[in-house]
């Protein structure tokens, strides 16, 4: 219905979403004003530039935004590709290659594309690649992780070079906010093309994108050597201002020590992250300081409910219940991050205060397991990627679950196997986090419940309710705030019956930096943001 009071209504929601649903915000793979803390800039040595190394956990899983939905691939990926809206240090959407956009009526939206942008390939950046790019995601073929993300566009008008409408099929407000997501990095349209036809010959889909990226970015790819670094150089034909920084390596450092060694050493200018256990020798020790930053994150341990016991909800709420965050929280991250009640942050628009999840009651989840048939307990295997903190959780959890009878064999993978075996329904638990992204809570649940997102999408609980469905579907059919706050509230309660994941806690992410970095920033979303940075000898 195409009504002026309508378009009212529409217009008054989307404000209220842009302002405040990015206000806290791959998976992964995530201070109290929720800005980054980061060296004061005082505009000396401005321009020197500089070869930034940041020793980061894990190495990318693929260069192509449309492979990925994984913090390591994203922090890369952003340097290279841009999206057609960005977020600022309030996670507040703002222009990026589009400059302006508005609601044309109540399932249209109108993007007005910057003019003069060319890809580095040297190809011209406009609506029809806007079009390839956001098909490309949607295309079965490429079965890209982000699609849910988009599934909502039904069409994809050009409306002259630089101007793009997406018709979406139901009111969508939070669209934009999902435009400023990595999966809506816009890749040269002629690399698109060439993509295809390796396709064609029998490459897998990205195989050309991966091997050398074009983007719009103030970075350009320029070699990637698998597990141990992938390195950027400046952009010199940036369409905005360019990057101060001459050069950036993401260097794959996975051992929090050696990370600490490399920051102490001068090897490397960034620890991303800084396990909390290090924070008190950074910030002992001069020439480097300790970053923060709050987050939209969440840290869990999940079941996979297609598997016994964890089939039965019984079993879900005791494990839930025999857990103590508070042992997690103070002897693992020191005290640093919030316990987690569901999967929602504060701040995330959605979040409901009111939800108090399943309190830590050993003796009841004693009874649960009796209930359940399992009153001598079981034996299972727990997964967690090469995380130190998460190999600590994760040896903290079987040991509080022996507790109750449960006897857990850990198992240690690296990233990119983690991601695919969960993603394949390999594992019986797993050790994991997500990052809602958008700031709104249908990225925060969406991916995690709904049962259209089963395994890579981010359901890897493979969580399937069709009641819980139906209000995740309902709340992002809607434009009406307070229904689409009364959907979540009512998802978010039901959530603590299924319990599909033990919500551990909302973290802080923390960096180890020399204090010859200026200008760094981190978003609530974890990813940095490099293009201010330069280093001062």
């Amino acid at each position: 219905m195409k009504t002026s009071s309508r378009k009212s209504i529409m217009l008054l929601v989307l404000t209220l979403l842009l302002s405040i649903a990015l206000a806290a915000c791959t998976s992964e793979p995530d201070d109290s004003d929720g800005a980054t803390a980061s060296n004061e800039d005082s505009g000396e040595g401005e321009g020197q530039g500089g070869d930034l190394v940041i020793a980061t956990l894990s190495d990318a899983v693929t260069l192509d935004p449309a492979a990925s939905n994984d913090t390591p691939s994203s922090d890369i990926q952003i340097n290279i590709f841009e999206t057609l809206v960005t977020q600022d240090e309030n996670m507040e959407v703002q222009p990026g290659l589009a400059k302006s956009w508005k609601i044309v009526d109540d399932l249209t939206w109108e993007f007005e594309l910057r003019e003069g942008v060319t890809f580095h390939d040297g190809t011209e950046f406009n609506a029809e690649v806007v079009k390839a790019n956001i098909e490309r995601t949607l295309d079965p073929e490429i079965a890209a992780p982000t699609s849910f993300m988009y599934d909502m566009i039904t069409d994809i008008k050009v409306i002259d070079e630089h101007t793009v409408q997406f018709t979406t099929e139901f009111p969508f407000a939070p669209l934009p906010a999902h435009l400023a997501h990595p999966g809506g990095l816009m890749i040269s349209s002629e690399q698109i093309e060439e993509d295809y036809e390796a396709m064609k010959d029998g490459e897998e889909p990205g195989s050309i994108i991966n091997e050398h990226p074009q983007g719009t970015g103030a970075f350009k790819f320029e070699e990637w050597e698998s597990g141990q670094y992938v390195k950027l150089v400046k952009n010199e034909d940036y369409w905005d201002e360019s990057a101060l920084l001459d050069s950036v390596t993401f260097k794959v450092v996975p051992e929090d020590l050696t990370r600490f060694a490399e920051l102490e050493t001068g090897d490397s200018h960034i620890s991303n992250p800084l396990s909390p256990s290090d924070v008190a020798q950074v910030e002992a020790r001069d020439g480097m300081t300790v970053q923060r930053q709050e987050s939209s994150s969440l840290s869990y341990v999940g079941f996979n409910m297609s598997k016994e016991p964890f089939d039965d909800e019984r079993v879900r709420q005791a494990i839930s219940m025999a857990i103590n965050k508070d042992q997690i929280i103070d002897g693992i991250y020191d005290g640093i991050g919030n316990p987690a009640n569901g999967p929602l942050a504060p701040g995330i628009f959605g979040y409901d205060e009111n939800i108090s999840g399943l309190e830590y009651d050993q003796e009841e989840a004693k009874s649960l397991l009796a209930d359940a048939g399992y009153e001598d307990g079981f034996s299972a295997t727990l997964w967690t990627n090469d995380n130190r903190e998460r190999i600590d959780t994760a040896t903290n959890v079987q040991a509080q679950l022996a507790e109750i009878g449960i006897d857990l064999e850990i198992e240690i993978l690296e990233w990119g196997a983690m991601l695919e075996q969960t993603a394949n329904g390999a594992h019986e638990m797993f050790v994991f986090g997500w990052t809602t992204v958008t700031g709104d809570a249908d990225n925060g649940m969406y991916p995690l419940f709904h049962s259209d997102n089963l395994g890579s999408a981010g359901n890897r609980t493979f969580t399937e309710n069709e009641q819980l469905d139906e209000l995740l579907s309902g709340a992002r059919q809607t434009s009406d705030a307070d229904e689409r706050l009364e959907l979540y509230s009512q998802a978010q309660e039901m959530l603590v019956e299924i319990a599909p994941m033990v919500y551990i806690h909302n973290q802080e992410y923390i960096l180890g930096v020399s204090e010859k970095v200026n200008g760094l920033s981190q978003l609530p979303t974890q990813l940095l943001q490099l293009k201010e940075v330069y280093l001062e000898e």
